[in-house]
């Protein structure tokens, strides 16, 4: 985190993986709508024969490697209807070693470094409460005089059975390059990926 601003943090996250999927389906089931392929792929569903470690490190060795299940789960609108779901990949993985998908939904991205406005809330993951924290992120950054560019993404950090109130999500937009005057803070990491257990983007309840 670089400094906290009414509202929002500014990070900057370092430049780092995702595996992804893009699906057609309503905000609060896009999610579950990509789970499938997601998890397969860190399941083992790769060249390589990858395999989930839920709450351990990743270990590698002749055989076969474990990818760590990652929080954040990443939501991002594609085209009308349609929404990018992300895993975030363990820092250890580069491109040259990410397992090839066998799911040809599935793909390996590099996303590059990022100077982003952050802000946390909980409750359900619902079209209606993403939408106020968004608008509610945007104003907050356009009144600390920065830039919001690109399009905003919804964070989820926990499983669907822990209860709606003590959630972590976040709505995170990129904010243009010196629009925001940086502090001497330590930097951010990659958007968090401490390995969380049985991590899955549905939800059971109605909107908040």
């Amino acid at each position: 985190m670089l400094r906290t601003e009414p509202g929002f943090e500014l990070r900057r996250y370092p430049a780092h993986l995702v595996a992804e999927v893009t699906v057609t389906a309503e905000f609060e089931d896009a999610g579950n709508r990509a789970f499938r392929n997601l998890f397969g792929y860190i399941s083992g569903e790769n060249r390589s024969q990858s395999t989930l470690a839920m709450t351990s490190p990743v270990v590698q060795n002749s055989a076969s490697e474990e990818i760590a299940m990652t929080a954040p789960v990443v939501q991002r609108t594609a085209d009308a209807g349609s929404y990018v779901i992300a895993f975030v990949l363990p820092e250890t993985i580069t491109a040259e070693t990410a397992p090839e998908p066998l799911r040809p939904e599935v793909r390996v991205r590099l996303v590059p470094e990022t100077l982003s406005a952050a802000a946390r809330y909980s409750g359900r993951w619902t079209q209606a409460s993403y939408q106020k924290h968004c608008a509610d992120l945007v104003a907050g950054v356009a009144a600390a005089g920065m830039t919001p560019i690109g399009e905003p993404r919804f964070a989820r950090f926990d499983p669907p059975y822990k209860p709606w109130f003590l959630r972590r999500n976040e709505v995170v937009v990129d904010v243009a390059e010196g629009t925001a005057p940086e502090s001497t803070a330590t930097e951010g990491t990659a958007p968090e990926n401490t390995a969380t257990e049985g991590t899955a983007p549905g939800d059971d309840g109605a909107g908040r």
